[in-house]
């Protein structure tokens, strides 16, 4: 069995829409059929409260106020990592996270108007020693992204309802991940899935250094 001394996370971002489930899910495969050990995951939803904050957040029919919005986030952003994340990483585990700190910065950030400084500064705190060895970003125009939504038959959330905020939220994609690194990677989401999660496996492999 394959394993990282310290773990490796790996993390999912851009619209919905973007592919993310369908890379998360094609990529463990190939990894575990690697030999390596994996845990698949995604904010908000997996921890004890985010299927439930998922809920409040997607149906409310009051307006939500953004600070509070993003608070609920950071609150089960804190609650997964010590929960599912950290534990995972410990055991030398590579973690694959549908969304993370990137997703505040961009929809709350970006697309509420709220201070990015500010959200970052709460998303070191709710992440603690906790950093991502690699963030894909999953590109995709907004009409892309929507239509994808559509022919998959599904609710548009409160986060699809208006093509302006959707619009500032990629800007926000776009600008964070405007240069690239070792950690930190932009793909274009049009690609046909396969080529995706080989582009992804080839950049944890170099990150892992084997």
């Amino acid at each position: 069995m394959n394993r990282f001394s310290k773990g490796f996370l790996l993390v999912l971002e851009g619209l919905d829409g973007a592919g993310k489930t369908t890379t998360s899910n094609l990529l463990t495969t190939k990894l575990r059929q690697k030999g390596f050990k994996v845990l698949q995951t995604k904010e908000p939803g997996d921890s004890c409260i985010g299927s439930t904050l998922r809920t409040l957040v997607n149906t409310t029919k009051e307006n939500l106020e953004p600070l509070a919005e993003y608070l609920l986030f950071a609150a089960d952003r804190a609650q997964h990592v010590q929960e599912i994340v950290r534990p995972a990483l410990e055991r030398g585990e590579i973690v694959i996270s549908d969304r993370m700190a990137d997703s505040s910065l961009a929809y709350q950030g970006y697309g509420r108007g709220l201070c990015s400084e500010r959200i970052a500064l709460v998303n070191a705190w709710a992440l603690g020693s906790i950093r991502p060895n690699l963030t894909v970003y999953l590109k995709l125009t907004t009409e892309e992204a929507l239509m994808r939504i559509t022919k998959r038959n599904e609710q548009r959330t409160r986060f699809e309802e208006q093509n302006a905020f959707l619009e500032r939220v990629k800007s926000g994609f776009d600008t964070l991940f405007a240069t690239a690194s070792s950690t930190r990677l932009s793909v274009d989401g049009t690609k046909p899935p396969q080529e995706i999660v080989s582009i992804i496996y080839h950049h944890i492999l170099e990150n892992s250094g084997r």
